[in-house]
């Protein structure tokens, strides 16, 4: 099985002659080096090899395309043509049989389709790489939506990402680029995210806690999880009746305001990352929609929480320092904060560093501030951080294609969205909240609870501690005084080990010199050799051994 799939993904590799994507000083092994050379023989076909990829991704299957997806948000790894192709790519994947739908339902939830739902719609809402979506009334009158897995797609997507492996192994052995790119980790990426999707229970946690942050907030809404209904391979939801997001003219006709929705795209974003730290990381428009009830106060609806991400309290201060002394185009900070946050080796140029950033990223500053890219400038500073040895930041990867994908839709919907003019107020204030007197308040009552339960410790604690710094004491001077002690009497050994030393000296001395006048003229030489002998070994005595 896992030869014929090597075997249909070469034979679509050729059709589309992938060769012309590699690298001209890729350092292929001889057996990959021959049968490469018989695929050039192939006539190219008229598709640019970065549409001849897309087109391959799409023939090869679902989890192909679901890669192609992911890549395409890698524009630290890939730029123009590849990247435009595959943005292109769409998750439109025929639906799989209504009869093993309801099989996998009823063998997950152990019972039949009648007596868990009054109504369950045979024909599917949505069809996707991993799984599929079923329309379902409750018995007690709520309507659902019901997600399930697609049957073997668990061991198509294995085999799948054993292909990938190997690939990527091939890659980062023999191109000269290979480990500055990390192809293997990218795949090991994309293998944490497919099997991450695998597990519906997962993301049913994901969903409940993304409404427990925005729960009654009136600006985000995350439909409601029925967990009796849950379970690895099968979720069930509310569902929900919204505008998709990427419908702008549908909105506008509703009259909805525009320029309050593209910024409060940005607010939730910010909130999530900074204060909340747990992004939805997958909002592209097909997972937002938006509540137009009230036109003047739209509001969104997140589906899809599969993918969430977090940053470490570190990542996220320098993050933010990062971007505020980027926007003051304080170059020499940026540097210095690369340095200082490990994301680029310690030993770095800072001056230079900081030459660099400034040479890349001066230009984009001779635009209006409302026409930079935020995203964009992220980018920017990850692909020039890159020359410097910087390690991928998987969890800065994550955000930085949030990013683009908000502010892409941010200004899909009010294309005057200044990002940064809306940006910068929250991270000013969140820096001022952290490291004012507020953000010690904030500490202080984060660490509340623990120091409390400790209180009544404190004094024993206080009396353990000064009597452990007495015997310390103690300790200190009674060591004193030993070294004192050994430093006295090896003093005293030393003189008299050298007293024995010159007496043993003398004596052989002595010997070597008494043999000279006894040796015969043919014992010459050995007398010389013993007299050598003798008095090396007095040396040696005397100077080395003691």
């Amino acid at each position: 099985m896992r030869l014929l799939r090597m075997l249909n993904i070469l034979r679509v590799a050729s059709k589309h002659r992938l060769d012309r994507l590699l690298p001209p000083d890729l350092a292929l092994p001889l057996w990959a080096r021959l049968p490469l050379g018989l695929l050039r023989v192939i006539p190219a076909p008229a598709a640019s090899p970065a549409a001849s990829l897309r087109m391959a991704l799409e023939e090869l299957g679902p989890v192909f395309v679901k890669f192609g997806q992911i890549l395409s948000t890698r524009k630290d790894l890939f730029e123009g043509q590849v990247a435009d192709e595959l943005q292109k790519l769409q998750d439109q994947v025929p639906a799989f049989a209504t009869a093993a739908a309801r099989d996998i339902v009823e063998a997950s939830l152990g019972s039949d389709i009648s007596t868990l739902f009054a109504t369950f719609d045979n024909q599917p809402l949505a069809s996707a790489s991993v799984a599929q979506v079923h329309s379902a009334v409750l018995h007690s009158g709520e309507a659902v939506v019901v997600k399930i897995i697609r049957p073997g797609i668990d061991l198509v997507i294995r085999q799948d990402l054993q292909v990938m492996y190997l690939l990527a192994r091939l890659l980062e052995r023999g191109w000269e680029d290979g480990r500055r790119l990390h192809p293997v980790t990218v795949v090991r990426d994309y293998e944490r995210t497919i099997l991450d999707e695998l597990n519906l229970q997962l993301e049913a946690a994901n969903a409940t806690q993304l409404r427990k942050h925005w729960d009654r907030s009136g600006k985000l809404y995350v439909p409601i999880v029925y967990w009796d209904y849950c379970r690895p391979n099968v979720m069930v939801m509310e569902r929900i009746y919204g505008m998709g997001s990427a419908d702008v003219e549908a909105l506008r006709a509703r009259g909805v305001n525009m320029q309050k929705l593209a910024h409060l795209g940005v607010e939730i974003f910010f909130t999530q990352v900074f204060e909340h730290n747990f992004f939805h990381a997958d909002m592209h428009p097909g997972n937002v929609f938006v509540d137009a009830s009230d036109p003047e106060n739209p509001t969104y609806i997140a589906l899809d929480c599969a993918i969430i991400g977090s940053l470490t309290e570190n990542d996220k201060n320098y993050l933010a320092r990062n971007l505020l002394a980027f926007f003051n185009q304080d170059y020499y900070e940026v540097a210095r904060l690369h340095v200082e946050s490990e994301w680029v080796p310690a030993d770095t140029d800072i001056k230079e560093f900081e030459t660099v950033i400034r040479s890349v990223c001066a230009p984009i500053f001779q635009k209006p501030i409302s026409e930079i890219s935020f995203g964009r400038v992220l980018l920017s500073l990850f692909q020039t951080a890159r020359r410097f040895n910087m390690e991928v930041q998987p969890q800065l990867v994550l955000l930085q294609k949030t990013l683009l994908n908000i502010e892409g839709m941010g200004r899909q919907i009010y294309p005057q969205l200044d990002l940064w003019q809306t940006a910068a107020p929250y991270m000013e204030r969140w820096m001022k909240n952290r490291m004012g007197l507020r953000g010690l308040f904030h500490q202080a009552g984060a660490h509340a609870p623990g120091l409390l339960e400790q209180l009544p410790e404190l004094p024993q604690l206080a009396l353990t501690a000064l009597a452990e710094l007495k015997q310390l004491g103690r300790n200190n001077r009674r060591q004193t005084q030993l070294l004192d002690e050994l430093h006295k009497s090896l003093q005293e050994t030393s003189r008299s080990k050298r007293s024995v030393r010159l007496g043993g000296m003398a004596l052989l001395l002595a010997l070597a010199t008494a043999m000279l006048p006894v040796a015969g003229l043919a014992a010459a030489g050995e007398a010389l050799l013993g007299t050598s002998v003798l008095g090396s070994l007095g040396v040696y005595w005397m100077f080395i051994k003691g």
